[in-house]
């Protein structure tokens, strides 16, 4: 009898590979992680081969199935082809990210957000905390990632960021001077906590560059300008949090929530690859 190879379950096995993670794989499907489990030993078995090694803290394929994955991705892009019929209708999901949580997930996120359904059209806008909060509200956008802000509740939480002083190594800060800042425009949260930490602090500060999204702050850091507060998530290698040095205040921790407001079984599971996504590679990071 020939072996047939269920696409469930093909779906399953890129989702493990992909994310590495029994549990990150089960959320983005809306099962159990022993569901999960169960999918790659029924796929081992139909092969005849082992494809994933097992460990209480890590998932790594074998060397048959690294060898597995073109063939899987292979059938799922004929799979999504033949069911891109003209009768399918396109979805649009309007999603707006914090820009202090945008970091290196944003584009594995994306690569993802595509390959689970190439009829679902995003609309990404990345702003400030709040002003995203407030078109969610409105209705503008079907969902939302940002920073905790104040007393909202509801959401659900993608990761937790601890926040510091990041500068290159030219910058110099003598006693005395103010420190030179490198952040956004109001009505920018995390300058807003930044400034309220130093005053609180006594620490003299001024502007040395206002940028008008996290990638320019970060260009103005890394060029020696200034120092900028950020997530150490999002935070470039090359930079390094000179706080304790300095005698900083700390600037603590801020959640990233995620709010949605979606139905829809295509836009629901998109949301359920994000937030899998979001987690496995800020907890990478």
């Amino acid at each position: 009898m020939t072996n047939i190879l269920d696409i469930a379950t093909v779906q399953a096995f890129l989702l493990v590979a992909e994310l590495q993670s029994f549990t990150r794989a089960a959320e983005v499907l809306g099962t159990t992680q022993a569901a999960v489990s169960l999918k790659l030993q029924r796929l081992e078995a139909t092969l005849g081969k082992r494809l994933v090694e097992r460990s209480p803290r890590a998932v790594r394929l074998t060397a048959d199935g690294s060898a597995f994955v073109a063939h899987a991705r292979a059938l799922m892009d004929a799979h999504e082809r033949a069911l891109s019929a003209p009768a399918v209708l396109t979805q649009h999901l309007t999603l707006g990210i914090s820009d202090h949580a945008a970091g290196g997930e944003l584009v594995p996120l994306l690569e993802r957000l595509h390959a689970s359904s190439s009829q679902l059209v995003l609309s990404v806008t990345i702003g400030f905390s709040r002003e995203l909060l407030d078109a969610y509200d409105r209705g503008e956008l079907d969902a939302v990632v940002v920073r905790q802000e104040g007393s909202r509740r509801g959401g659900e939480k993608l990761t937790e960021d601890e926040f510091g002083w990041f500068a290159s190594s030219r910058f110099a800060w003598r006693g005395g001077e103010p420190l030179r800042l490198a952040v956004l425009a109001p009505p920018c949260g995390v300058r807003a906590t930044a400034l309220r930490a130093l005053e609180k602090a006594g620490t003299a500060w001024k502007e040395a560059f206002v940028g008008g999204g996290v990638a320019a702050v970060v260009a103005a850091a890394l060029a020696g300008l200034a120092v900028a507060p950020l997530a150490r998530r999002i935070a470039p290698a090359a930079l390094r949090d000179i706080g304790p040095a300095h005698g900083l205040p700390q600037l603590g921790r801020s959640k990233v929530m995620l709010h949605s407001k979606v139905s829809e079984p295509a836009k629901l599971a998109a949301l359920r690859t994000l937030a899998a996504t979001f987690r496995s590679v800020a907890k990478s990071a």
